[in-house]
């Protein structure tokens, strides 16, 4: 799932590199430089109307409201600096894939605090814009992750960008994303690297993100690895990958998820204990707990066996309040050790109803449970009020 390299200190954090491991190199084109203020171009006593943004920022950045600004590449916030978006504002990022993307690294901040009548908006600057336009948002905070020894301080790297995340600081403040919508972002630079709407590295508790769209990304949607973040109010509208990921011992939970699929597009969830691509040094397993979803699929898939929920890797997990509509399958659980987890009742579904879904349950676990062993109260989800509290600021919803 990514390359990884254990740090022992922080020294690395401000530079774009992806270190040789299991995994190939993942080499992303930058040209950016260091930048200490937003003073850039023009001369004379003329206004400035249009800044371009690109590089390492070594000091705070608040985005003027009468500017527009371009994301021509990585714009990495340092440690220390804060990047704010003022609500209503839109920015916009050139249509070069993964090359241009938002990281807000361990000890940054971002504060884009919107309104439902005032969303912030990132997307793509192209006339025609597309899923995959540019890299979308990435978050690295210093809580728990399991790909590093329980405990520790010890960080891991993100798949683009080479970027230190997790550590031992459950409540880390990596700041505020709240009616926010990143649209047109995302992207795979093979099968071990990938950007997601909005990558969540390690992120803490202290974190806010609510109210939050992704709207027709080219990978996932939101993809939670590791950390304890709580989130809620996560919409995903036509994410060609995976809507909702979580890995490497995500802990938070999320409450109210809308999830609407287009054609040929993948799961709903997809969901891993821990990264299988390193391993589980921590000793332990992601258990979120999941509350108030919605998931429409796309009948027309139903015939390809589509997979609303694939839960995996050992994770554990409890849905509450949950609606599927249009699948083939709603929950698909594979591997040994998320057997373990229901067997041990760590795992458990409540209140769920299925619309249009032929197979409830799939048990691909090698462990002996029915389906009454995990789920109850079939009939009984109603899932997650979107018309409600996603009137204003969120896009595409049937």
């Amino acid at each position: 799932m990514k390359n990884k390299f254990l740090f022992l200190g922080i020294a690395a954090a401000l530079f774009i590199a992806c270190e040789s491991d299991d995994t190939s190199d993942v080499v992303i084109n930058d040209n950016s430089v260091t930048n200490n203020t937003t003073n850039q171009g023009g001369g004379g006593s003329d206004p400035i109307t249009a800044i371009n943004l690109s590089g390492v920022y070594t000091e705070d950045l608040t985005l003027d409201p009468d500017i527009e600004y371009t994301i021509t590449g990585p714009v990495l916030m340092a440690d220390g600096t804060t990047l704010t978006v003022p609500e209503g504002m839109t920015v916009r990022a050139e249509p070069v894939g993964v090359n241009a993307y938002i990281a807000i690294q361990q000890g940054a901040r971002i504060v884009a605090d919107g309104s439902a009548s005032n969303p912030i908006v990132f997307t793509s600057n192209s006339a025609t814009p597309s899923a995959g336009d540019w890299g979308g948002l990435v978050i690295c905070g210093r809580a728990p992750i399991n790909s590093t020894p329980d405990g520790s301080t010890d960080t891991a790297t993100t798949e683009v960008g080479g970027l230190s995340f997790g550590g031992n600081t459950p409540d880390d403040n990596s700041g505020i994303l709240e009616y926010v919508r990143v649209e047109y972002a995302g992207g795979a630079i093979d099968g071990n690297a990938e950007l997601n709407g909005v990558s969540i590295y390690g992120v803490g508790t202290g974190t806010t993100i609510d109210f939050v769209q992704v709207f027709e990304g080219s990978d996932d949607g939101f993809e939670f690895f590791g950390g304890t973040v709580n989130a809620s109010h996560l919409v995903v509208v036509n994410s060609e990958d995976d809507s909702i990921d979580w890995t490497e011992g995500f802990i938070g939970s999320l409450t109210d998820v809308y999830v609407q699929h287009g054609e040929n597009h993948d799961k709903a969830f997809e969901c891993d204990g821990f990264n299988t691509d390193f391993s589980n040094e921590g000793g332990y397993f992601s258990a979120p707990t999941v509350t108030n979803v919605t998931v429409i699929g796309n009948p027309d898939d139903i015939a390809d066996e589509s997979e609303a929920i694939r839960l995996r890797a050992g994770t554990r997990f409890v849905f509450n309040n949950v609606v599927i509509t249009d699948f083939f399958e709603g929950f698909d659980l594979d591997d040994a050790d998320t057997g373990v987890g229901v067997v041990d009742d760590d795992s458990n579904i409540i209140d769920v109803t299925f619309n249009n879904v032929t197979t409830n349950l799939k048990n691909d676990t090698g462990a002996v449970f029915d389906e009454a062993d995990v789920i109850s109260g079939v009939g009984n989800g109603t899932g997650t009020d979107v018309a409600t509290w996603g009137a204003g600021w969120t896009v595409g919803i049937n």
